[in-house]
């Protein structure tokens, strides 16, 4: 069933649309549609906090549209009028008056042309990309590099460790803790892009294997915090 909104220039269509959204993250179904563009068109400017559904949903559609529109807009206020009715013969009057369309009404399954199917799909096809690439986050993550014996060269065994390159692989700070018996243990930071560097795939096939593993006896996690 066609869903109909009225009058969003004005606080009553506004209501309106806040009561249809509550429980509601978009207009149709659980996915970002050309039915939310629409309706968000129509708004002329983002609800007040007397309308908390209807404003939560407005900063939703402004994020995900701002992923296919990365211009800094300026701001531009759209004012329509509905043309004037004319007066109608008397005989007319006595027959019953046909539904008047407000220029407000938005009809939500209406027919979409082949233009405005292309531009939806290229909507969709950016916000999905934005998304994916916010999906791939960094992290920050604490070793500990064990050496063999208290004989081992640190200096060395930290030059090893340095010397390890990889896409989205940034070694940071570092220091020597005390073990005991006269041994030392490597702490570093390294800062990893997450679909890149796999931190177990780094120290089994790179920190605790030739040339590597002439210095270094084992390496843990101390810890791993999402940035």
């Amino acid at each position: 069933m066609a869903v109909t909104f009225s009058d969003l220039h004005t606080d009553s269509g506004v209501k309106a649309l806040d009561e249809y959204l509550s429980g509601k993250t978009y207009i149709s179904g659980d996915s970002f549609t050309l039915d939310d563009v629409k309706v968000y068109a129509a708004v002329v400017e983002k609800p007040s906090d007397h309308f908390p559904n209807a404003s939560r949903w407005y900063d939703c559609i402004s994020s995900k549209l701002a992923a296919s529109f990365p211009g800094k807009a300026v701001g531009v206020r759209i004012a329509g009028h509905a043309a004037p009715l004319e007066a109608a013969p008397a005989k007319e009057s006595k027959e019953a008056a046909p539904a008047t369309v407000d220029d407000d009404d938005l009809d939500l399954f209406g027919d979409e042309t082949e233009e405005e199917k292309k531009a939806a799909e290229e909507r969709e096809a950016a916000v999905k990309a934005s998304s994916k690439k916010k999906e791939s986050g960094k992290s920050s993550v604490l070793l500990d590099v064990k050496p063999w014996d208290d004989e081992t060269d640190m200096k060395k065994l930290e030059e090893t460790v340095r010397s390890i390159e990889m896409p989205g692989l940034l070694w940071g700070a570092s220091k020597l803790v005390a073990v005991g018996y006269g041994i030392k243990k490597l702490q570093i930071m390294m800062t990893i892009v997450d679909d890149l560097v796999s931190v177990d795939t780094l120290i089994e096939e790179r920190l605790t294997v030739e040339p590597a593993n002439e210095y270094i006896q084992s390496c843990d996690i101390v810890a791993f915090n999402k940035i």
